[in-house]
């Protein structure tokens, strides 16, 4: 039965798939697909596998994985936990966060961020709008969230070709994928953080029906006030200018002065970024020994506050504005086992969306509306493993349909429709492992615009671009292992990047793209080494990255932008900023390691530390804008099957290679340090997380912040997680 439910639904998915026009309507964000886990219906699945990766058609090892890869789960992810995805993976190796304010921050990998990095929610894309702006927030709630995984390098095409920087996975549990023992499964998290009197807390359950069907509900709620800093709002440099500004005769005709004086002083508290967010959820799975299939609705709503980008020269606005965020969700996900031969599995996952948000003025009016709708599928035919061959090949697919309405309609309305076309296949000999991958894909981004609109391009634009990596790895011996790692890709332009042409003032930036750009392509190197034995483990990757035709956001004359808004009258109230393509180059380094130092009764001592770097140019013109400050970061843990306590210092250093419109990011050391508990042993998942972040309430801002110059991390803040399972 199972087995035809799932065909069928692969065949009306693909069907689907395949049967919509260049340009078709409701459907989604350019994503990726899933790898549900193999399912066990006789026991309830090993949720804490630290060591595999299921972000992938196959699961694998965390050392046979030929890139970079970091896995949340467990204790370490009750201990990471933040209100956002980007905050709570931010002390990964190679990940940095957006920090736009603690309600919109999010992950940055190896310096990418927005259209080159993919955020999922069990293998498909947030189908969200958090890819067009940095205060615009990932809509997943790391409350539910069961493990989160990060994938860097080649392997992550599979995800689409815009993913050059990686993959971000949040695992959940809405679509069931066992059928729980006990007849039923619980599990919660609750969590006060005290920098903004943060009370948040979630919780899922399933309940089987019968053999074979497992019901699902789950939802969070969380509420923050605003959050707390380690000192001044604005940074010495911007104190100044507001002080100086300050003693300038005020206008008599201005209806409105600003308090220069009163912005440089403001201190302690971050004004206009407290939130309130609330989700829920429903989900069902029929659930055999041959696969499973099951479906999933899910509802989340928030208003969050935008921190104040406050005026410190003369001309200068400031706004208070806050977003309101509605989105509806449906979820499709299935895998059947064929009963081998050449396939092994076949697996379908679909999700569509509806999103919307308002940009409230300070008197609660709407100042402008985003609206996204999206579908997005994806095809698996999982190959069975024969002689140490097996691979996967498949079609994903989605359709966005985006549309801003107001007074930052900084677009028109556009479409966008891709299909994209893979293959990973992977060989292990053992000592010796080999992996190949290729992906295609067709593009079509058009301009919905009305006839009589002169200001946004009229059309569409067609590409087709075709991505690939090889790469191998070697074990020297029984715990080290070393690889390399060759790719290719080919990224089509977003609509953002060939169609803005108007004022942003979530960036500050009057923002003009270009309808010309031709597809963004680059070669990347990169070597990994891997090395894990009894008491010890470390993981290290280098990366080269040689891009053409790379599509960067830079400030120009502003006669630029007032010629691009001539025909419409509107004027142009911020500083200009073109999109543009040249060559470019990244590099970097990241790697992590930890060593067993002793044993003293039923602890064991160990001592971890991590570090990453990337250095950023556009050629012949200098730095990539908001590129992460190098940092190392090292800690001291003692564990025990019922108590865990750890220390760990992080040290960001100074950020000085920045271009004309930034300003230097001064380094920062910030002290951590928490106590897990686990009353009832280590087969029982209850536990309670104690901790103390920035202990030492530094002035801390990362570099890659369209903000930091205004809003710093938070201060000292005292949290408490409590997480369980039943």
């Amino acid at each position: 039965m199972i087995r035809r439910l799932l065909l069928a639904s692969t065949v009306s998915v693909s069907a689907f798939a395949f049967a919509q026009p260049a340009l078709a309507q409701d459907m989604s964000d350019p994503t990726a697909a899933p790898a549900p886990v193999k399912v066990d219906v006789k026991a309830d699945r090993d949720d804490d596998m630290r060591d595999i990766i299921i972000t992938a058609p196959f699961e694998q090892s965390e050392a046979d994985v030929l890139s970079g890869t970091s896995v949340l789960s467990g204790q370490e992810l009750t201990r990471s936990l933040k209100p956002t995805i980007g905050e709570t993976l931010a002390r990964l190796p190679g990940v940095s966060a957006t920090s736009f304010g603690p309600s919109a921050s999010r992950p940055i990998l190896r310096g990418f961020q927005g259209e080159r990095i993919r955020v999922l929610t069990d293998g498909i894309g947030s189908i969200d709008v958090s890819n067009t702006s940095v205060d615009h927030a990932v809509i997943i709630d790391p409350l539910l969230a069961e493990r989160i995984e990060v994938l860097r390098g080649p392997s992550a095409l599979l995800f689409g070709s815009s993913a050059v920087g990686g993959v971000v996975n949040v695992i959940d549990t809405r679509i069931p994928r066992s059928v729980p023992v006990k007849g039923y499964r619980l599990s919660g998290t609750a969590t006060y953080g005290s920098a903004a009197n943060e009370r948040s807390f979630g919780g899922a359950g399933d309940v089987a029906v019968g053999e074979h069907l497992v019901l699902h509900a789950d939802g969070s709620y969380s509420k923050t006030d605003d959050l707390r800093i380690g000192g001044y709002a604005l940074t010495p440099e911007r104190r100044r200018e507001a002080l100086a500004t300050s003693l300038l005769p005020v206008d008599p005709a201005d209806p409105e002065p600003i308090d220069y004086a009163a912005n440089a002083a403001i201190k302690g508290t971050l004004p206009n970024s407290a939130s309130r967010t609330w989700t829920a959820g429903a989900g069902a799975s029929i659930i055999t020994d041959s696969g499973n299939l099951g479906v999933s609705y899910s509802h989340y709503d928030s208003l969050y506050g935008v921190p104040i980008r406050y005026a410190t020269l003369p001309g200068e606005g400031q706004e208070a504005p806050r977003l309101s965020i509605v989105q509806n969700r449906v979820d499709l996900r299935g895998e059947v086992d064929t009963g081998g031969g050449f396939l092994d599995k076949i697996k379908v996952r679909a999700g569509q969306a509806s999103y919307r948000h308002f940009e409230l003025e300070e008197d609660g009016s709407v100042g402008t509306a985003f609206y996204n709708k999206g579908l997005e599928g994806r095809l698996e035919l999982i190959q069975a493993d024969h002689g140490g061959w097996k691979g996967a090949s498949g079609v994903q697919f989605f359709n966005r349909i985006f549309d801003v309405k107001g007074e930052e309609a900084f677009l028109p309305k556009n479409e966008t429709n891709q299909t994209g076309f893979f293959t990973l296949q992977q060989l292990d000999l053992g000592a010796f492992k080999a992996e190949g991958g290729l992906r295609y894909e067709l593009t079509d981004v058009a301009a919905r615009t009305p006839a009589d609109d002169l200001r946004f391009f009229h059309g569409a634009r067609h590409f087709q671009a075709l991505s690939g990596s090889i790469g191998a790895s070697y074990a020297i011996s029984d715990p080290i292992r070393i690889g390399i790692n060759l790719s290719h890709t080919e990224r089509a332009p977003s609509a953002e990047e060939l169609f803005a042409n108007g004022g942003h003032a979530g960036t500050q930036a009057y923002e003009l793209g270009s309808a010309d750009f031709r597809l963004e392509k680059s070669w990347g190197l990169e070597a990994t080494l891997h090395a894990h034995g009894e008491g010890f483990s470390f993981d290290a990757s280098a990366y080269y990255n040689k891009f053409s035709n790379y599509i960067s956001e830079n400030q120009v004359n502003q006669a630029v932008c007032e010629a691009a808004a001539a025909p419409s009258g509107r004027e142009v109230e911020f500083p200009c900023f073109q999109f543009s393509q040249s060559d470019a180059r990244y590099y970097g380094v990241e790697a992590q390691g930890s060593i067993l130092l002793a044993r003293i009764g039923d602890f064991k001592i160990n001592a971890d530390a991590l570090g990453d770097y990337v250095h950023a140019n556009i050629v012949d013109q200098g730095p990539i804008p908001r590129i992460p400050a190098p940092r190392v970061l090292g800690g001291l843990e003692a564990q025990s099957d019922r108590i865990t306590g750890r220390i760990e210092a992080e040290r960001v250093f100074d950020q000085n290679r920045v271009t004309a419109f930034e300003t230097p990011t001064k380094g920062y050391t910030m002290v951590n340090a928490s106590i897990s508990l686990s009353p009832f042993g280590a087969d029982n998942k209850t536990t309670l997380n104690i901790s103390a972040n920035n202990i030492f309430d530094v002035d801390a801002r990362r570099h890659a912040s369209f903000l930091k110059d205004f809003a710093p991390l938070a201060g000292r803040d005292i949290r408490a997680t409590l997480r369980f399972s039943l």
